[in-house]
């Protein structure tokens, strides 16, 4: 496989790779330092690169093995999981108020989350994997993926609901 075959097999993905290394790793140099790795990795495969049934699923794969890793590491001690990729269609200034201070309550709750469920809500609800994929790439099989989203998201919803009941109940 040629550099131009490779740059056009993984063109569709490379963001995807990114975002899910930013959403582990934060900082956006990391990000763009493992997105690189992996890369690099994936063309020393590229000779068996059709052997596999997804690539983008060897890639997704390998970008978080690679983000745990760092994050296991000394240099990465103080990392942690945040979401701000998110695009607004101009609501009024309470609107985008308001919406703000919800991210931040749920980007605080996600926080909070395991480790495994962190990772499902961002392949899922925002990278939008489909569950057999979520599994490939978590190695787990997808009912324990269903259930680990359906309670993470549960988790998120109490929380918001206590947020922003303010006592009414």
């Amino acid at each position: 496989m040629n550099q131009n075959e490779f740059v056009h097999l993984i063109n569709p993905f490379k963001d995807k790779l990114f975002r899910l290394a930013k959403r582990l790793l934060v900082s956006t140099e990391e990000a763009e330092d493992a997105t690189q790795e992996v890369l690099v990795k994936l063309w020393s495969k590229n000779e068996n690169l059709d052997t596999y049934n997804s690539v983008e699923a060897v890639a997704m794969t390998m970008t978080k093995n690679y983000c745990l890793d760092q994050l296991k590491s000394k240099r990465a001690s103080n990392l942690k999981i945040v979401h701000s990729n998110f695009t607004d269609k101009e609501p009024s200034l309470d609107s985008k108020i308001e919406d703000s201070d919800s991210l931040l309550w749920v980007e605080k709750i996600i926080d909070q989350l395991p480790e495994q469920q962190r990772l499902i809500i961002q392949l899922r609800d925002i990278e939008q994997f489909e569950f057999s994929e979520i599994a490939k790439i978590i190695e787990m099989n997808e009912t324990a993926v269903r259930v680990a989203l359906s309670r993470a998201r549960k988790t998120i919803r109490e929380y918001m609901l206590k947020a922003h009941s303010y006592g009414v109940r």
